[in-house]
């Protein structure tokens, strides 16, 4: 039994070390790159601030009628601007559909001429160096999270960082800019961590279970390899390398990989693992999304354009004035119209800050389902859940708990009266597992920087080590594995 075992923690560890090495030490290097260069992506914040001032006085159609003409059930609506004419911007089937409030006519497809009208207007500065650079249909490089808004133009600025634009063709809107800087760095990075390669990537399922079976393989070669470096671990000296006494039987590079998998091994098995849980396989824990139920619930009602005219729509814009974009949102069945930071009654056109406090908690309790908050709390800063380094998660929060079998946790803007985000027990241990393990963001450290920083590349270096150290015996078992093989088809010919 025991010669049984060691043979299973050997070849295991061994071959699944062979196949797997390469790709352990892209994901070692990549993840320190990802530290400090992710892939290229626009900001809200980038976003907003360039978005034309909103102007809705020269609005006549009503929502409900301008949205009669979309298929599929409407589940938001922001208000912005578009050539200088109010538009609608209505949320239906996971896409955008822009439709004029003066006409009630929807936004027609970009040009090339308009997406490079529209470059210009983004990036005013350069607006005598900016060209047309071609017509994107399907995913690039840098188009792989965004292909839901395809088709793009792309434009390039001519600026010294090369920055790219890419306007969504249906909405007209730069969706995304890239600069050589980040496209860049995103190979050693963020692509090559995720495996991000456009003709990998754009098979989704492929791709998807790649990854999971392969962390799963490197799982388990981890597990083995721990097991059987601290079985052949003696503290007492019982080996002899040279006549000498030794803790470990092995030499040369495998003396190095025996003791950094000691001391490095532990590590590199939960990266490894935690990397797998950032696929969240077989589905193992809820969405942090709100229930449509419990939405419904706390906004009083199921989202609706009826009863909303357009003079209330054109009287609370201009209460927000200014402002670049606009969102309705219900509340305790009553509709407004809610910036970043001030929310507009279309009742009266008054503003606020944001909702009442005490209207708030009262719809904590609806949103419970019948569970009553256990604890509520006005979150300033962030929490262990509801986090975010870059700071574009808003603030302040309320934050209420229920003694609920899922011991659920609603997180609500006070300014949009609406819950963004749900946390139960299985998603916060998933928040641990995943996002503790994998990048460290535990509160003790990660906004200590760079305490953070250091840690994170000194145990990368350690886990990067541990399988440099395994490439020279590698090499060595296949090409004697190559020679025996060629040997034995020797003898099988003569």
């Amino acid at each position: 039994m025991r010669v049984a075992l060691t043979r299973v923690l050997i070849y295991t560890h061994r071959w699944l070390g062979i196949v797997l090495g390469a790709l352990f030490i892209g994901w070692f290097v990549s993840g320190v790159v990802m530290m400090y260069a992710r892939m290229p992506r626009l900001t809200p914040a980038e976003r907003e601030v360039r978005l034309p001032t909103l102007n809705f006085s020269s609005a006549t159609i009503d929502p409900a009628t301008a949205a009669s003409a979309i298929d599929g059930r409407v589940s938001a609506l922001r208000l912005g601007m578009a050539d200088g004419r109010p538009l609608y911007r209505f949320l239906a089937g996971g896409r955008w559909h822009p439709l004029f409030a003066d006409s009630g006519e929807p936004l027609p497809p970009a040009t090339p001429e308009q997406a490079l009208a529209e470059a210009r207007r983004f990036a005013p500065a350069y607006a005598s160096s900016a060209r047309y650079d071609g017509y994107v249909e399907s995913p690039d490089q840098w188009t792989l999270e965004t292909s839901r808004l395809l088709p793009m133009h792309r434009v390039a600025l001519g600026d010294p960082a090369d920055t790219r634009l890419y306007i969504a063709v249906a909405t007209g809107d730069v969706v995304l800019d890239t600069t050589a800087n980040e496209r860049w760095w995103a190979y050693p990075g963020a692509i090559l961590h995720w495996i991000y390669l456009t003709p990998i990537r754009r098979h989704s399922y492929e791709w998807g279970q790649f990854i999971i079976w392969s962390s799963l393989a490197g799982t388990l070669m981890c597990v083995a390899g721990l097991v059987w470096g601290v079985w052949r671990f003696s503290p007492s000296r019982r080996f002899r390398l040279k006549r000498e006494p030794s803790r470990s039987p092995y030499a040369g590079w495998m003396w190095w990989h025996h003791y950094l998998g000691l001391l490095a091994g532990a590590v590199t098995l939960t990266w490894i693992f935690s990397g797998l849980l950032s696929m969240d396989p077989w589905d193992w824990h809820p969405s942090t999304a709100p229930t449509a139920a419990q939405r419904n619930a706390y906004s009083g009602g199921t989202w609706t354009l009826d009863g909303i005219s357009t003079a209330s729509l054109v009287r609370a814009a201009a209460a927000l004035s200014p402002a670049t974009e606009l969102e309705l949102v219900r509340f305790r069945g009553a509709a407004y119209l809610a910036s970043s930071t001030a929310v507009a009654s279309l009742d009266d056109g008054a503003v606020q800050p944001t909702f009442d406090r005490g209207a708030l908690l009262a719809s904590a309790v609806g949103a419970g389902g019948g569970v009553a908050p256990e604890d509520v709390a006005w979150l300033d800063e962030y929490d262990a859940y509801y986090y975010d380094r870059d700071g574009e998660l808003p603030l302040p929060v309320l934050r209420v708990k229920y003694h609920d079998p899922q011991r659920t946790w609603l997180y609500v803007s006070p300014v949009r009266g609406a819950i963004v985000r749900k946390e139960e027990r299985l998603t916060r241990l998933n928040r641990w597992l995943y996002h503790g393990l994998h990048s460290l963001d535990f509160p003790f450290l990660y906004y200590r920087r760079p305490l953070w920083d250091i840690v994170v590349i000194v145990l990368s270096l350690a886990g990067l080590a541990l399988c440099v150290t395994t490439i020279a015996p590698a090499f060595h078992r296949l090409r004697r594995q190559w020679i025996r093989r060629r040997k034995y088809e020797g003898r099988g010919t003569n």
